[in-house]
């Protein structure tokens, strides 16, 4: 299988102020945030003013247990889910990251991208700090700690402001406060929810959900939240000229029954693929999509043509991370244990697949092959975002042209290449208005496909930079 086929997004985090069973909650918020990261796992919580935690490779479900979570037993917790860059998934990266500085402690999980990382590592570097890891979050933390002379909520605030690109963050302080920081631009989902007098922070809606939470609102770009005895105290650090919220949240990222920047990832997803029903008709028999990233918007595209959705390829749920791969000899076999279509439903059919994204192509490839042995007539491939053309420097893991196919064939190039018979990209404008923002134009960061980004950065920087977090 390849593993590296669609984005990967860098990380969920959750985090909660004033609960008994503080520990066990986040396991459960992480259990929910599972998608946005499953290459390691950790919380930490405080307890008797300091901070215990525990944090390991893999999924939530296998790194913890009940032992661990009677073991980190506190009122206060954070916790983190976190997926790497190329050579990065080890355990001395997972978060959350804690520090100890003159007899008291600090854990940050950070999900996003510092551009600007390598310059202010160097600076600090050189008068005097220390890094443990290669995570930029890191960098915060030496921030955070230098300025503490002006104040805890001083040092935040100062620290966050030489800060550039994409975070947002969750932090825990050995006195229990739990504090949520979302960069000027908002390039990151954060929102703030309450449970019997509790108040948690969650990257996503869903979490909130499973620990039966109520959503109280999104942190705001450029927003520092601090959650203690006193309450829930906002401080509006500094805000950008425009928003940047991460389009590929609702195109792929967040999970459906979350709402992110006030709209729910379901129906904008059915949207979009209303949306490719106007914009690229075509006749066939069925809509299906490859499971589960192309599902909702082929509901939509459905709906919206009158072609009938069916679930042509079934996914086997039972393909574990650790899956013995096959020989060489074994011609795709890595991608038929992942989706098998149904024969018999679409021998000489014509047929419309829906996509959410292709990135490298290679998977889509092999399928769209399989299904033309399969004696499949007609292949349409209609794909419910505009082409990635260019890297995101903000936290997604294509970070050169060189990964993308789309920046290297045009659309008729691309279709022969997959063996398709038509190939149709949402256009932008399509998707922007399909999300029904005000304003989309100014609201999204959409860099990865018109390649104009909101925050600046060095290339030569970037390309050496930290891991991202």
């Amino acid at each position: 299988m390849d593993l590296h086929e669609k984005p990967r997004e860098a990380c969920g985090l959750f985090g909660i102020f004033g609960h008994a069973e503080a520990a066990r909650l986040s396991y459960f918020g992480l259990y929910a945030l599972q998608h946005r990261g499953q290459e390691s796992a950790g919380i930490a919580v405080t307890r008797d003013d300091s901070i215990v935690f525990h944090k390991g490779m893999g999924l939530v479900s296998e790194v913890f247990d009940d032992p661990h979570l009677e073991q980190l037993s506190g009122s206060s917790a954070i916790g983190h889910v976190r997926y790497s860059t190329t050579g990065s998934s080890i355990l001395g990266n997972a978060q959350p990251f804690v520090v100890h500085h003159r007899k008291r402690s600090y854990a940050v999980g950070h999900n996003g991208n510092l551009v600007n990382a390598r310059e202010l590592k160097d600076e600090l570097e050189q008068s005097g700090s220390i890094f443990q890891t290669t995570m930029d979050s890191e960098v915060f933390l030496h921030l955070f700690v230098k300025n503490l002379t002006y104040g805890f909520e001083g040092a935040l605030v100062r620290a966050a402001s030489r800060l550039k690109g994409a975070f947002s963050m969750i932090m825990l302080t050995n006195e229990g406060e739990v504090i949520g920081i979302k960069d000027p631009h908002g390039f990151r989902p954060l929102c703030l929810g309450e449970l019997n007098g509790s108040y948690l922070l969650a990257s996503e809606t869903c979490a909130l959900d499973l620990v039966e939470a109520r959503f109280v609102r999104e942190l705001d770009p450029g927003e520092i939240v601090i959650i203690g005895k006193n309450g829930v105290k906002s401080i509006k650090a500094q805000q950008a000229r425009r928003r940047a919220f991460c389009i590929f949240e609702f195109i792929y990222f967040a999970r459906p029954d979350s709402t992110i920047y006030g709209h729910n990832v379901y129906q904008t997803r059915k949207a979009h693929g209303r949306r490719l029903a106007q914009e690229a008709p075509v006749s066939a028999d069925l809509v299906m999509p490859f499971p589960d990233s192309g599902t909702y918007a082929a509901l939509g595209y459905s709906e919206a043509s009158g072609i009938p959705f069916e679930m042509g390829m079934i996914r086997n749920h039972y393909v574990g991370r650790t899956f013995i791969q096959p020989s060489q000899s074994m011609r795709d076999f890595g991608v038929r244990v992942k989706l098998n279509p149904v024969k018999d439903l679409l021998k000489g059919k014509d047929i419309i697949i829906i996509e959410d994204s292709i990135i490298r192509g290679t998977t889509v490839r092999t399928r769209v092959r399989a299904l033309r042995e399969l004696g499949v007539r007609h292949v349409h491939l209609r794909v419910s975002g505009p082409a990635h053309r260019f890297p995101c420097h903000y936290g997604i893991d294509f970070s050169t042209r060189g990964e993308l196919i789309a920046a290297k064939m045009s659309v008729p190039e691309l279709r022969d290449f997959l063996h398709l018979d038509s190939l149709y990209y949402l256009s932008l404008p399509g998707l922007l208005e399909s999300t029904g923002m005000d304003d989309p134009e100014n609201t999204f960061c959409k860099a990865c496909f018109d390649g104009c980004y909101p925050v600046p950065f060095d290339e030569n920087l970037t390309k050496d930079c930290l891991e991202r977090c």
